[in-house]
């Protein structure tokens, strides 16, 4: 079993189905919600894991450095990065900044994990009584925002919780919400002149929750509540919609996408113009229909049947002449099952033709660097065009050239895309000034204590010529492994 934040699932399979329906008036007007710029503009965290201080990854662009343009996405007076790329020695700290996103994601949606009481920085025995701190500036239907909370790790304890419109063009924020659990305060900014239906609703929520020392208020705001898009209060429902919705985190191993894309009109065709830009070995993509009996001989018979029986289940509160989709997915295969009222379910998967070969491979066949490839192309061709995607080792499994040109495509082809990507990485080939920016490229190091320090490579001001991979390697910017000399000790 693999264990993420408290949550149980087989390591080789995805936990999530993924239901779809033939777009409704509901649906469309979820679209046009998510079709507004989504985007990070800065996160902070302080007493995680190797982090003692307060740290900042910051996406903001460096004023004077011009190369690389389109990289930039221009706001409401502000203009925001769309790649942080972080670096750093094995143990440095790099995955932990990527689990800080990870957590507060966690715990902003869910609950706090029960893992949670030693995830405090324990270099410093002083910490163990000191909040942990995490902090959010966003950008969402239109308007910047920071979010941020504070809890007593070993006390799994929420401290407080805070939320404030940000406004760039004059260099203020407002107050919409504060809460402290100690004095049991809650208090709403006092420029919000809420109507007498909001004002309820934020009463009787108050009330349900003024003794609740674990779970934070946005969630509180957000379970099962319909808020209509006119309320004062709707800027609870949009920041938490950026973390449950809009924020995408994916850690080693893990499976990206259900590849919803591959059954629409066009979603071969749309891969199969792109697989050729990658040395796999695959000429096309297709998609085959299998049986039942198919289906259970290639995955554990008990979730088959689960599957099935969910679908069926899902299908019958239908409307009627109402397509229902839902794909499964597990590390080495996927399967989409559709479907409407009186009709058998259609079970397909896809086949991967190469070249001459007299028959088709199955996805499970073929490596681990090209199932990994599948997965990233997803953000390059889903019609998902406004996520903040975070991945922890984007090059695993894969090779140096096909991670340097999956990252030059996705410059490429998202040049009118909103889509962001902050990525750990080993991979010294794609610290390029050509591929990257200096101020995309992050660095973590630990120092003597053991405590991690993230930095921007833009403080380096290097030459726009300068090899960047080779000066890393050397160690000119830290962040890199430093070897003892362990013979020269043995024989002393």
């Amino acid at each position: 079993m693999a264990r993420y934040f408290g949550l149980d699932y087989p390591a080789n399979f995805d936990s999530g189905i993924k239901w779809g329906y033939n777009e409704s008036n509901n649906d469309k007007e979820k679209k046009s919600l998510k079709e507004a710029c989504v985007m990070l503009i800065r996160f902070s965290v302080e007493n995680f894991k190797s982090f003692n201080d307060r740290q900042e990854l910051v996406m903001i662009p460096a004023k004077k450095l011009k190369t690389n343009r389109e990289h930039v996405i221009d706001l409401d007076k502000v203009s925001v990065l769309r790649n942080a790329t972080i670096y750093g020695a094995n143990a440095s700290g790099k995955t932990n900044i990527i689990d800080a996103i990870r957590f507060a994601k966690h715990v902003i949606t869910k609950k706090i994990p029960m893992e949670s009481s030693k995830m405090y920085c324990r270099i410093f025995s002083e910490n163990q009584e000191k909040e942990s701190r995490f902090e959010f500036e966003i950008f969402k239907n239109g308007k910047f925002y920071a979010y941020g909370f504070s809890l007593l790790m070993s006390e799994q304890m929420i401290k407080s919780e805070w939320l404030y419109e940000l406004l760039p063009g004059k260099d203020t924020q407002k107050m919409l919400f504060e809460r402290e659990t100690d004095t049991n305060r809650f208090e709403l900014g006092e420029n919000l002149i809420l109507d007498e239906i909001d004002a309820m609703r934020f009463k009787t929520y108050k009330i349900d929750f003024e003794d609740n020392k674990t779970g934070l208020f946005i969630q509180e705001m957000n379970r099962n509540k319909k808020m209509n898009k006119e309320s004062k209060l709707i800027f609870f429902r949009d920041v938490f919609e950026w973390f449950d919705e809009d924020l995408v985190t994916i850690v080693p191993d893990q499976p990206i996408t259900h590849f919803e894309y591959f059954f629409g009109d066009s979603g071969g065709d749309r891969i199969n113009e792109i697989i050729e830009f990658f040395d796999t070995g695959i000429s096309k993509v297709k998609i085959e229909e299998i049986s039942v009996s198919d289906l259970k001989s290639k995955i554990p018979t008990k979730i088959a049947e689960d599957v099935l029986k969910s679908f069926k289940n899902k299908l019958e509160e239908s409307e009627d002449n109402m397509e229902v989709m839902t794909s499964l997915r597990t590390n080495t295969a996927f399967y989409n099952i559709k479907g409407s009222k009186g009709e058998d379910p259609v079970i397909t998967t896809i086949m991967l033709e190469h070249g001459n070969a007299t028959s088709d491979f199955e996805f499970s066949e073929e490596s681990d660097g090209t199932r990994r490839l599948f997965d990233l192309l997803d953000i390059l061709i889903s019609n998902e065009k406004n996520k903040v995607y975070v991945i922890d080792e984007l090059e695993r499994s894969l090779h140096p050239k096909l991670t340097y040109k999956f990252l030059e495509l996705f410059f490429e082809h998202l040049e009118e895309n909103n889509t962001q990507l902050i990525i750990s990485t080993h991979e010294s080939t794609i610290m390029d000034q050509e591929l990257l920016r200096r101020d995309e490229i992050w660095f973590v190091e630990r120092n003597k204590d053991n405590v991690s320090h993230l930095y921007s490579l833009d403080r380096f001001k290097e030459r726009y010529d300068k090899k960047l991979s080779k000066a890393y390697l050397e160690g000119r910017y830290g962040a890199v492994p430093v070897f003892k000399n362990l013979f020269n000790k043995v024989g002393e």
